[in-house]
């Protein structure tokens, strides 16, 4: 049996292709609710030289402070991987999923250590994850749960299912894990049917882009008040920034981002980790404005 995440964990060593990060807006919300606006941008972001040669971006705007807001560079990330605690199972099902088709689907390890830490954090026990491909966050996730935790794991690819399953056995936590081999719409509507609606601490989403509002909405009927919905990809490879692109995933998730910023039934916090996380908190059972 392994024993839970953090405690096991080693520094990741392994060098991963490099990842760029674009530049992004600053936003920010007012601490009161449910009375709040979004920060409308002023200006685009500039680049500024530094002493490493990787750039920071400003907001051309004295009114944002000038803050500089670093933007990775393949060398800073290499740095940010080699901070990583990724315990050894973890790293084993990341290189055996890098030879797979859509190995680019997996999480980062330092989205998958935020995701842990998270679960940690909340004292969470019961959690669900939409999409889990191979299973790597889905891990994490279960790794950081109690012995008596339950993660529900919605996955439609069967082959992917397999592998997930086997790192689960050998990682000593298949009791935690809930597989469900169906189509995640049909297993969250099955599990609201069943009467556990307001039971669980933690959701993540990390799958079909279009289906993200109807997700989100079911998943806030099973979360808590004061649990979390996190939801993957909310930057898109920096396309939700793009006025240019308008393919469907694109615009399905421009216009989800606009919908939960605006939603007064939930706390945000969009984080440029991976390709962009959003956390999101409910905090109230009323329904959608």
């Amino acid at each position: 049996m392994l024993a839970r995440f953090g405690a096991m964990a080693t520094p990741l060593a392994v060098r991963l292709p490099p990842v760029l990060r674009p530049p992004l807006l600053s936003s920010k919300l007012s601490t009161s609710f449910p009375s709040f606006v979004p920060c409308p941008p002023k200006r685009l972001l500039r680049s500024l030289p530094t002493d490493t040669r990787g750039p920071v971006v400003v907001v051309d705007d004295g009114l944002y402070g000038r803050k500089q807001v670093i933007s990775l560079t393949p060398q800073l990330y290499d740095y940010v991987l080699s901070n990583v605690r990724e315990p050894q199972i973890l790293r084993e099902l990341r290189e055996e999923t890098s030879t797979m088709h859509g190995s680019q689907m997996q999480v980062s390890p330092d989205q998958a250590q935020l995701l842990a830490m998270l679960v940690q954090i909340m004292g969470a026990e019961k959690c669900i994850e939409v999409g889990i491909y191979t299973g790597y966050s889905s891990l994490a996730v279960a790794l950081a749960l109690p012995d008596s935790g339950r993660l529900v794991a919605c996955e439609r690819d069967g082959r992917c299912l397999e592998v997930a399953k086997r790192f689960y056995e050998r990682a000593g936590v298949s009791h935690k894990v809930d597989v469900r081999h169906a189509l995640a719409v049909d297993t969250l509507n099955s599990l609201i049917l069943s009467g556990e609606t307001n039971s669980y601490d933690f959701a993540f989403v990390d799958a079909d882009k279009r289906m993200y509002s109807e997700y989100f909405e079911l998943l806030f009927q099973l979360v808590r008040a004061g649990g979390l919905i996190i939801m993957d990809n909310v930057l898109w490879h920096g396309k939700v920034a793009d006025s240019s692109v308008n393919d469907p995933k694109t615009i399905s998730l421009r216009n989800f981002n606009r919908k939960i910023l605006k939603d007064k039934r939930i706390s945000i916090s969009m984080v440029p980790i991976g390709d962009g996380m959003t956390i999101c908190r409910k905090i109230a059972n009323t329904s959608a404005e």
